[in-house]
């Protein structure tokens, strides 16, 4: 099968206090026992507190969103005089451009530095209701200077769903940083493109056509623009959450790869599998596993370089709740 990363060889960029740091500004802490358990023998955290970057201490003043969206500060609750938007708003530049090696982050929910969306947003009005309009400051300068990098909040990866979209972005930009100081050729776009093209299609039809489009041309314009474009246009793409319509479609391709291969009995069994998961009635794991057995068992050059069937470790179990 496709080949992965090694492991602990991706690195995430991560909220200091999801790990178990004291940092809080009431020196506590929001340790995620499923970030910090299993999966942490996946990846390598790179632990960031933005607030004390910035030079806030432990015990602080807490900080809060006051304004509107557009024209957002960021002060201390107690003292309104204290403003540390321009600090947070650097120190996320200035993240973003040292951890270029990280191949995705996971940021604090709601928290008025680190929140990606939906943070609590103050007006001056004191007895008006704050709105969930607000965005962390550190978070969206972050992001605005490494718009493609795979990211997501604690709270969302409780969701089975975007918990494996997560994975499975961090892994596929894990591979592109590999091909990037590998060197981009036409010849490694092409093959890189090939490795994920049904990962694609479960996203987005629409993204895969998009994307072989972009192939079409390569040797007909500089490289480095084609490869700028179709890395945004990918991950773009694989943000979309993939349905279990397009999953069954492209397990249905993929059973016909084995269609000389396999007896009635066989095809037959993978047959109702595929149309149990397409019923809800077993997860994605279980055709997947099936068909890589058989493809074990029957050899496929084109199938053995294809990432859908193996986009991240199988011991993080994503695929077994969705």
């Amino acid at each position: 099968m496709a080949d992965q990363p090694s492991q602990q060889s991706v690195s995430l960029g991560i909220s200091s206090c999801l790990l178990g740091d004291h940092v809080r500004h009431d020196g506590g802490h929001k340790r995620d026992r499923f970030i910090t358990g299993t999966r942490s023998t996946y990846f390598r955290f790179v632990p960031v507190c933005p607030e004390l970057a910035i030079g806030l201490g432990v015990p602080r003043d807490p900080i809060q969103l006051r304004g509107r969206p557009g024209a957002i500060r960021v002060v201390g609750v107690i003292d309104p005089d204290l403003d540390v938007t321009e600090r947070l708003r650097e120190c996320g530049a200035r993240t973003a451009r040292a951890l270029t090696d990280i191949s995705g982050y996971i940021f604090k929910s709601r928290s008025p530095s680190c929140g990606m969306e939906r943070v609590k947003l103050f007006t001056d009005n004191a007895a008006a209701a704050p709105t969930c309009d607000g965005v962390g400051q550190y978070a969206h300068a972050f992001m605005q200077q490494q718009p493609l990098l795979p990211v997501e909040e604690d709270g969302r990866l409780n969701d089975p769903s975007l918990r494996e979209n997560f994975i499975e972005r961090v892994f596929t930009y894990r591979r592109w940083q590999d091909l990037c100081r590998a060197g981009i050729t036409p010849r490694a776009l092409i093959e890189f493109h090939t490795r994920h093209k049904l990962a694609v299609l479960a996203h987005s039809q629409s993204g895969y056509a998009e994307l072989g489009r972009l192939i079409a041309g390569a040797g007909d314009r500089s490289i480095r623009d084609l490869a700028h474009e179709y890395i945004a246009t990918l991950m773009a793409t694989l943000q979309r959450p993939a349905t279990r319509k397009n999953h069954t479609n492209v397990l249905q391709h993929v059973q016909g790869y084995l269609k000389a291969q396999l007896d009635a009995a066989d095809k037959a069994e993978l047959v109702e599998l595929i149309d149990r998961f397409r019923h809800g009635q077993v997860p994605l794991v279980v055709p997947v596993t099936l068909l890589n057995h058989h493809f074990r068992r029957h050899p496929d050059p084109y199938m053995a370089k294809q990432i859908y069937l193996r986009p991240h470790p199988p011991e993080l179990m994503l695929r077994n709740l969705i």
